[in-house]
């Protein structure tokens, strides 16, 4: 019986490697050599990280944003990066530089617990860099993607989901959102997770055919 189970098991683990690696594969190929974001970034991104475990062995269907998150570090979980739209790009460029980030979260000037939308390394790229504009000139809502536009994720939401939503809107980055702004994740985040979730589900086929599963 305990054979069975575990063949059953078997049996899952490959039909899920299957699906997802094609819709991994999939998701990167939409995201990779577009704009300043590259194979070698994602790949120099994956790499820098720790090359230990950082989510559970869960099954891809049970991680959701939340377990991101915390994989991410307590003190990053807690952290959101943000500007608000009064500030100049040049200042929001050095904030993303600072904390190693490729987005900010931005916030209404005056009253900033609203959400006003969000402003990436690419909005720099194609609306400042490339027409000539001045950064120091620029203001951040005049390049930003505003609220209306914006798409977000909740803690609830599985990365699967998260990853759907990248691929079918183009978009890096997704700003998650559990009444107010809770943390920010990126298309480097999910496929990390993902690569790292099918990792160990490798390594336990490779258990069972060499006969660590009794």
């Amino acid at each position: 019986m305990n054979d069975v189970f575990v063949a059953e098991n078997m049996k899952g683990i490959t039909k899920t490697l299957r699906f997802h690696g094609n819709q991994l594969r999939h998701t990167v190929l939409q995201h990779m050599n577009k704009g300043i974001f590259s194979w070698a970034t994602l790949i120099s991104r994956i790499q820098s990280e720790s090359p230990t475990v950082i989510i559970p062995h869960m099954g891809l269907e049970n991680i959701t944003v939340r377990e991101l998150l915390k994989a991410k570090g307590e003190a990053e979980a807690r952290a959101v990066y943000w500007c608000n739209t009064s500030h100049l790009v040049h200042e929001a460029v050095k904030h993303m530089t600072t904390h190693n980030v490729g987005a900010l979260v931005v916030l209404k000037a005056g009253d900033e617990k609203k959400l006003a939308g969000i402003v990436t390394e690419r909005d720099f790229a194609r609306k400042v860099l490339l027409p000539g504009r001045p950064s120091e000139e620029t203001r951040v809502q005049d390049i930003m993607t505003d609220e209306d536009k914006l798409i977000t994720v909740s803690s609830s939401t599985s990365i699967l989901r998260a990853m759907e939503l990248m691929t079918d809107k183009h978009i890096r980055h997704v700003p998650v959102f559990d009444d107010k702004v809770v943390g920010m994740i990126s298309v480097g985040d999910v496929v990390r997770a993902i690569v790292d979730q099918q990792h160990q589900e490798v390594k336990q086929l490779k258990k069972y055919i060499t006969g660590d599963y009794y």
